[in-house]
């Protein structure tokens, strides 16, 4: 059994396939969302850490690494919209979903899908880099909103 058979067959790769399942096909990721402040984002997001941990640790890609984060970044800035925006994306995003093609297109040795994150990589580094500004910025008025709010209402 070869490198990649072996990682398919892992309980690691199944439990990251559970995860896709779960918050995507069954809308947990969008349920999520629904928890004000960007809390739910943020815990969906967490989930994405099992994509991150195979790609970096066990395909040693950090193209497909960058990919990913891009993508987990993009799904928690986006659910962080306010106004319910970022709710009704949650449930059409599909992060989760994309990453683990990615994985996929990996472990399989697709070469149109490696092609493709690595002539990205460096377009994934620049939007990581802003969108982690963007939610950096987001929480901060979120924050700032609720200490207003709460200095209104106990004051």
């Amino acid at each position: 059994m070869d490198k990649k058979e072996k990682l398919k067959n892992s309980k690691l790769y199944l439990v990251m396939q559970d995860i896709t399942r779960y918050l995507d096909r069954y809308y947990l990721d969008g349920v999520a969302g629904l928890v004000p402040g960007g809390v739910g984002d943020a815990v969906s997001g967490v989930f994405c850490l099992v994509h991150i941990y195979i790609s970096l640790f066990k395909l040693h890609s950090i193209p497909l690494t960058l990919a990913i984060l891009c993508n987990t970044l993009r799904d928690i800035f986006l659910g962080m919209l306010p106004f319910f925006v970022g709710d009704v994306i949650d449930f059409f995003h599909k992060a989760n979903s994309k990453n683990m093609a990615l994985i996929e297109g990996f472990v399989n040795q697709d070469q149109k899908i490696i092609q493709e994150v690595n002539r990205k990589a460096l377009y994934s580094l620049l939007v990581i880099v802003a969108l982690t500004i963007g939610i950096i910025l987001m929480v901060s008025v979120l924050i700032w909103i609720a200490k207003t709010i709460g200095t209104y209402l106990f004051s």
